[in-house]
Formats: C-alpha cells, structure tokens, sequence
C-alpha cells in the first residue's frame, strides 16, 4: 500500500472520529443542567468540531476521494452506545468528564500521527489543518483535567445535598 493510501485512509478515520465526536459532545450538552461551565466548554467544543469536520473533509476533497460514510455512521453509533451506557451512571458527569478527557487525548494523538504522514506524503496544507486541530484538542484536553476537580467535588457535593440532582 503506497503511502498515500494510508494517508487517506488515516484522514477518513478522522473525519469519522469527529463524527463520533460532535455526536458525544451535543448528547453530554443535552443532558446537563447543573454544570453550567462544562457545558458552555462543551457547546464552545462542537463548534470547533463541526470546524474541524469542515477542514479534515477538505483533506479528503483534494485528493478526489469521499469520507467513509460507514465510518462515520458506526462512529455515530458508537457515540450513542457511549451517551447511553453513562446515562444510567448515577455519577454520569463525572464519567462523562473522564470520557470526554480520554477522547481528546485520542483526538491529539491520531492528529500528531496525521501530522508526521502528511509531512511524510508532502501535504503541507494537511500539516497545517492538523496543526491547528491538534492546538483546539489540547486546549480541550487542558481544560477538561483542569476542571475535573471541580466537577468532581460539585458532583459529591450535591449529591449528598438532600433534594438536589447530582447526576447531570
């Protein structure tokens, strides 16, 4: 297989992770009520996916190729198995909060290997639209560790407040 080839395959994957990612994200933004900061960040984050969905598919257009749509559909269900399965966690957010640090920290990971093939297959445009991806998860990845805590505490907090929602 040419390296091209791998390339692109690797781009579609990540188009279909995106997928998967704005599905997550608008399904743990619809379901949470007392944790304004999360989920402003949250909302603030499918913004920047559905970006990024935009500039990965601009990868994929320039070499005349298609995103998978079975990968992006299983992507989706995924998704959805994932926002099913923490619903029924009495402590959804705080595993939700853990899940969502460990899906960026795979977001930055696939982008640092993108990066390394497009520089290898000579697609400096695709180094760059990686790039700054990669900048966005980061970001997210920080934010998400650093206001684990607080979540957390807010979590234990309220759910040892009589009459008070913890979950969501």
């Amino acid at each position: 297989m040419a390296h091209v080839d791998n390339y692109i395959g690797w781009v579609k994957d990540a188009h279909a992770m995106e997928k998967q990612a704005e599905s997550m994200l608008e399904k743990m933004a619809g379901r949470l009520e007392h944790y304004p900061d999360l989920k402003a960040r949250i909302e603030q984050h499918i913004e920047e996916t559905r970006e990024q969905q935009v500039l990965v598919q601009s990868v994929i257009d320039r070499y005349d190729t298609s995103s998978s749509t079975l990968k992006d559909t299983l992507g989706k269900i995924s998704a959805m198995g994932q926002a099913m399965g923490g619903m029924m966690a009495d402590d959804e957010v705080v595993k939700g909060a853990i899940s969502g640090y460990v899906f960026e920290n795979l977001e930055i990971a696939s982008y640092t290997s993108l990066i390394a093939a497009a520089e290898l297959v000579g697609d400096l445009e695709g180094v760059r639209i990686f790039e700054q991806i990669r900048e966005q998860e980061l970001a997210m990845a920080d934010w998400c560790l650093t206001h684990l805590p607080d979540v957390t505490v807010q979590f234990m907090i309220r759910s040892e407040t009589p009459g008070v929602k913890a979950k969501k």
